[in-house]
């Protein structure tokens, strides 16, 4: 398996248009100690934009705030189930971090999340996930665009446990803008609260928590990849 990860991380500047993550550190308490996280690698109500969904659209630095300030104002769903190969599990979307809920709705109708994987799982911290070492990824990375969220953390959300959270791209980013084709999700008891101000939580999972200790107790290689592939096999919008 760890074969794999060398492989993969060394494909990500062709096919992942050099997106790497600051993903979160389970013993962090300062932001010198929050600079040093393990990088990985880190997409059927709305008339304006089931158009645009169907259209060749591309999302960029530039139009991807704009397009999702309008994909936001008339969702109406909050919930996404994910299936994957230990079980599945349901996330609730807080309607008050619109930018980051609508990504993440957009990247499930999108299709995106199907068929990539649990990549990084720390024990007893977090899991996470929106990844894979295939060509079908990074083709749909392509195809969606290449794009970052601005940082929504002042809404009173804590990293509690079960909470699910986007982890922030290191590339030319002062800022702490999420990148957002991945997530992560805490499973520390009752949370892990080093991480509020740094990355954004956007929900929480309602059901099958035990699905998710279920992926954080798999074994794992010295960077933390699984040592058998947890596959997210389809992510779908549940009314």
């Amino acid at each position: 398996m760890s074969h794999i990860k060398i492989t993969f991380l060394a494909i990500i500047p062709l096919f992942f248009f050099g997106s790497c993550k600051q993903s979160p550190s389970p013993d962090s308490n300062s932001k010198a100690e929050k600079s040093k996280a393990v990088k990985t690698d880190s997409v059927i109500t709305d008339s304006i934009t089931d158009i645009k969904e169907k259209e060749t659209f591309v999302l960029t630095e530039e139009n991807a705030i704009d397009f999702f300030f309008d994909y936001q104002k008339n969702l109406k769903t909050t919930k996404v189930k994910l299936t994957t190969s230990l079980g599945n599990f349901t996330v609730q979307l807080y309607d008050n971090v619109p930018y980051h809920k609508a990504n993440f709705i957009y990247l499930t109708r999108k299709g995106y999340f199907d068929n990539t994987m649990f990549h990084r799982v720390v024990k007893d911290f977090i899991i996470q996930g929106g990844n894979a070492d295939n060509v079908e990824t990074a083709r749909k990375r392509k195809e969606i665009g290449r794009y970052l969220l601005p940082p929504d953390t002042r809404k009173g959300y804590k990293h509690h446990r079960g909470t699910i959270s986007m982890p922030s791209s290191e590339i030319d980013n002062p800022h702490m803008l999420a990148s957002p084709y991945e997530f992560f999700i805490v499973v520390t008891k009752p949370g892990s609260y080093h991480l509020d101000g740094d990355f954004t939580p956007f929900g929480k999972v309602i059901s099958g928590m035990d699905v998710v200790d279920k992926i954080n107790q798999q074994p794992v290689d010295s960077g933390d990849w699984p040592m058998q592939n947890i596959n997210i096999l389809k992510a779908e919008i549940v009314e």
